[in-house]
């Protein structure tokens, strides 16, 4: 009975605070204000660097990036391509950030989604599609799932730290894919390069758009954006994470399960980044290698979740700037030839300073404490009288007190 009347309550406080328009009117300008202000200050910082490192004026190279991400269809398809990974990581440690769990693990967990996905791909030939397909997209999300299982398990049993765990996990993930593409997956017809066997056909995932070169992938991701919002917003196990996530000791007042919350969260977690890893071999890069995972899709994704809020509609369009600024610095570089293409990652980086400084000073605001005047403390408590009749305490008096 108490379980449900805190449900009930909790349920009712959250749908009171979407009723006014106003409210929720600031709350998302608010929502849109920092991260709109972190990318614009980060694109002024990123001037002065190019400013600092070559002789072409900021506009032209910002010029050049803009039309290298968007300025024509096959741009945009650039950038589309790029943008399905990230949004894919992005996904995964917002799911973890709603229960209050920071995954610094997605990293791994996207090489090993990758590394399941290529043994079903290349080891099990002469399937139909419609199984093959399937079964590799699954065992890529259950190799991601499965690293995010092990570090809910260690935290939940053991107490330990998922952030230790997580990125102690990445270079394991690592480390194992150096050993595969050297060993038992290595191309017997390649023996002199680290890489696997091209990915059967029939695993793989092929362009659906007449003249463009973005793959289904971007049909799955969408699916499953979807799918992060019906969970966590729609059923009871996602309403359990999210009230686990802001406030475990209510949480666990209310009958939930902590433990429970975190290892499922992982779990899912994990799934997501696995299943981005599997993506981004079965439908552009064909095999697993060794320089697979150049560009660092965990953590970039961290990024693309902060700068979307982790909100669903947020790290979509969020994934697609960071996928734009991945394209577009390749069209900068080559146009400009003396602006290097890492200015991106600079911009990049500076958009996750600015954004975790608004989260760091919104921490200290909140904690911050004044002290109150001697005059203040001297004043006596002025009673005042309720609608019951009974005497109240002033606000000013019990700050005081």
């Amino acid at each position: 009975m108490r379980e449900f009347q805190v449900r009930r309550m909790a349920s009712e406080r959250i749908r009171m605070e979407g009723l006014g328009i106003k409210q929720r009117l600031q709350e998302t300008l608010k929502s849109i204000y920092f991260p709109f202000v972190a990318i614009v200050v980060s694109l002024l910082i990123g001037s002065v660097v190019i400013l600092a490192t070559s002789t072409t004026s900021p506009l032209t190279a910002y010029g050049h990036m803009l039309k290298g991400a968007f300025g024509n269809l096959a741009a945009f398809d650039a950038t589309l391509i790029k943008a399905i990974p990230l949004i894919f990581t992005a996904l995964s440690f917002s799911l973890a950030r709603r229960s209050g769990i920071i995954n610094l693990g997605a990293e791994g967990q996207f090489m090993m989604g990758a590394l399941a996905a290529t043994a079903v791909g290349v080891a099990t030939p002469n399937l139909p599609a419609i199984v093959h397909l399937p079964a590799t997209l699954l065992a890529g999300f259950i190799g991601g799932a499965l690293v995010g299982l092990l570090t809910g398990v260690l935290k939940v049993r053991f107490g330990a730290s998922e952030l230790i765990i997580t990125i102690m996990l990445n270079y394991i993930a690592k480390e194992l894919i150096s050993f595969f593409v050297n060993g038992p997956l290595m191309d017997s017809a390649s023996s002199s390069y680290p890489q696997s066997a091209p990915m059967e056909p029939s695993a793989r995932l092929y362009k659906f758009i007449p003249g463009m070169n973005v793959h289904t992938g971007l049909i799955i991701v969408l699916v499953f954006i979807f799918l992060y919002y019906f969970f966590l917003w729609r059923t009871t196990a996602g309403f359990d994470m999210r009230v686990v996530g802001f406030n475990p000791s209510a949480g666990a007042y209310a009958g939930m399960s902590i433990g429970r919350s975190t290892i499922l969260a992982l779990f899912l977690a994990g799934g997501l980044a696995g299943l981005g890893g599997c993506i981004e071999i079965i439908a552009v890069q064909g095999r697993l290698m060794m320089t697979s995972f150049i560009v660092p899709y965990g953590f970039t994704g961290i990024a693309v979740a902060l700068l979307g809020n982790l909100n669903p509609l947020g790290v979509l369009f969020s994934g697609i700037l960071f996928g734009g600024l991945s394209a577009g610095a390749l069209r900068m570089e080559v146009m400009t030839r003396n602006v290097s293409s890492s200015v991106a990652v600079v911009i990049q980086a500076l958009i996750i300073l600015f954004i975790a400084g608004r989260q760091m000073f919104a921490i200290k605001k909140r904690y911050r404490y004044r002290k109150p005047s001697r005059k203040g403390a001297d004043k006596t408590a002025t009673d005042e009288t309720a609608d019951d009749g009974s005497p109240t305490v002033s606000a000013t008096a019990e700050e005081g007190a």
